[in-house]
């Protein structure tokens, strides 16, 4: 048994020592990089930023109904994707994104101020929407037909085309889809700057291999499966060769760890660090996921409903179906009527949509939103005792707690504070404890979880992110606790470069000697040593 010991030692810290040398340099990218990414991410131009930058909308301008939209655009009813919004300075009604529509089908795009059809976008649009993003004139900026992807839009950005990019001397980029109109990316000297120093190393967003999307899946997928094999087996080590009653000896005094040197504070580096460096590697490789053993996983410990059970209810469509309405619903308000209504609110998008069965318009600027109900006043959002009302009508009974929320808990939660609150909560009596979290302002669901969310939840959020409710609550307390974590993984990665620079610089003199045979003396290739003067030249 002991020879067994000593043979399975030895290959555990084989193993792990060669993938530390793979390995050692990747690791240290992604805890730098891990903590740019706390504070700065990819550059994207989210729906939000879009809306933000419309013009508002003029109600004086505003001549055609919902009604009369509806039917050009071949609506039979009222749908949640309609909307009253602007397209290159003029009114429009706008069916869902005005995306993907076959050519022949109905348009997408009916201007409000004369009923016409919405154009093909020209290119005269094209560059008035970079202009209009930029503030900067399209003369001053360098125009390029996009037809392979490139760093910014290696992303969701890779099948849109025709796509153009726009390139000031301020360090401004903007692309903009040249079947839309719409500006889908723009990055600053800044938002480059701090990508190239997180997102990108971190998610390995280098272009020649994000833009192989099938071999940058498998890279990322193995590099992290071998990096939490590789911290894995260094947490084993360590604590096998931990001994706790010293029977160690390090300069000349009693010690629990056996190196010395770099191996030593490698070891001890690894006591503190080395479980968070193994968390991490694990929830970074779930986020490639989740992977079908895990969804086999999660459906085994929590079972979906009973066979025969009633099916969860469809609180989306109980608390918006526009589309179960008629038009002459809408008729007792006219949308520029709605639009002057909310006065000093500058309306940027105005949404058709529903509450209960009763029509209602949603304006929005892009920040907030307001609520303008056909048969009512304008206000600033549903009441919460209405939405509570309409959950328990739709659950039949399956509601097991129904509250209003004023705090984000373990499942609704934001660092940023950006997810709205207060917000109705809902938990249902089910067989997986599904939850529900619906924004008064709007009365949607901006968020869900059941127990098959567990994974993802905490396994890869909650050890990846180590986003926990009562940190989060305490600010900075979660930045220092994250960054100290951070800096440790840093560390024990820089003392792996170290070892890692050794063994190879060992493995090259020894194919030199053997290729060359000069005699040891005369052989130059060795690791620098810290305080020998030749390694600070």
């Amino acid at each position: 048994m002991p020879r067994l010991s000593v043979v399975l030692k030895r290959s555990l810290i084989f193993v792990h020592r060669w993938l530390g040398v793979t390995l050692s340099a990747l690791f240290l990218l992604w805890f730098v990089s891990g903590i740019v990414m706390m504070y700065w991410s990819y550059p994207e131009v989210t729906a939000q930023d879009r809306l933000r930058r419309l013009p508002g909308l003029d109600p004086a301008v505003v001549q055609l109904n919902g009604e009369e939209a509806g039917a050009r655009l071949g609506l039979d009813g009222p749908s949640d994707e309609l909307r009253l919004t602007s397209f290159h300075g003029r009114p429009v009604y706008r069916l869902g994104d005005g995306r993907g529509r076959r050519a022949g089908a109905s348009p997408t795009v009916v201007y409000a101020d004369t009923g016409g059809e919405g154009r093909a976008v020209d290119s005269d649009m094209i560059d008035r929407a970079a202009s209009r993003w930029s503030g900067r004139p399209p003369g001053e900026a360098t125009k390029e037909h996009v037809e392979e992807v490139d760093q910014w839009t290696v992303g969701a950005l890779r099948s849109v085309r025709p796509l153009f990019k726009y390139s000031w001397a301020d360090g401004q980029q903007v692309y903009v889809n040249g079947r839309t109109g719409e500006v889908v990316q723009h990055t600053t000297t800044a938002s480059r700057f701090w990508a190239y120093l997180g997102a990108i190393p971190h998610w390995l967003y280098f272009t020649p291999l994000r833009k192989h999307q099938q071999e940058w899946f498998s890279v990322v997928v193995y590099s992290s499966l071998a990096g939490t094999v590789a911290a894995l087996l260094g947490v084993v080590i360590i604590i096998w060769m931990y001994s706790p009653r010293k029977r160690y000896r390090h300069a000349g005094v009693p010690t629990a760890i056996p190196y010395k040197g770099w191996k030593r504070w490698h070891a001890i580096m690894g006591l503190f660090f080395g479980v968070i460096t193994t968390t991490w590697a694990f929830s970074g490789l779930l986020s490639m996921g989740p992977f079908p053993v895990m969804d086999r996983l999660t459906h085994l410990t929590t079972p979906a409903e009973a066979s025969g059970s009633a099916p969860p209810p469809n609180l989306a469509a109980a608390l918006q179906g526009a589309a179960d309405l008629p038009w002459s619903a809408y008729s007792a308000k006219h949308p520029r009527e709605a639009i002057a209504e909310l006065g000093q609110f500058e309306v940027k998008e105005l949404e058709f949509t529903s509450f209960a069965g009763r029509a209602v318009y949603l304006a929005s600027n892009g920040y907030e939103t307001r609520v303008v109900p056909v048969s009512g006043t304008a206000r600033a959002g549903f009441d919460p005792e209405d939405i509570m009302r309409v959950v328990r009508e739709a659950a039949g009974g399956r509601v097991s707690e129904l509250i209003l929320m004023r705090e984000y808990d373990a499942y609704y939660l934001d660092r940023r504070a950006g997810r709205p609150l207060p917000v109705v909560y809902v938990r249902m009596n089910d067989a997986v404890g599904s939850r529900y979290y619906i924004d008064p302002a709007t009365a949607r669901i901006v968020g869900a979880y059941d127990r098959r969310d567990w994974v993802s939840r905490w396994l890869y959020h909650g050890l990846h992110s180590l986003d926990l409710p009562w940190l989060y609550k305490h600010r900075p307390l979660w930045d220092i606790v994250v960054i100290t974590l951070m800096l440790g993984g840093t560390a024990l990665c820089m003392t792996s470069i170290v070892l890692t620079w050794r063994v190879v610089a060992r493995k090259l003199a020894a194919i030199v000697r053997a290729r060359f045979d000069f005699p040891d003396e005369d052989l130059v290739i060795e690791p620098p040593r810290v305080g020998d003067r030749r390694s600070q030249v």
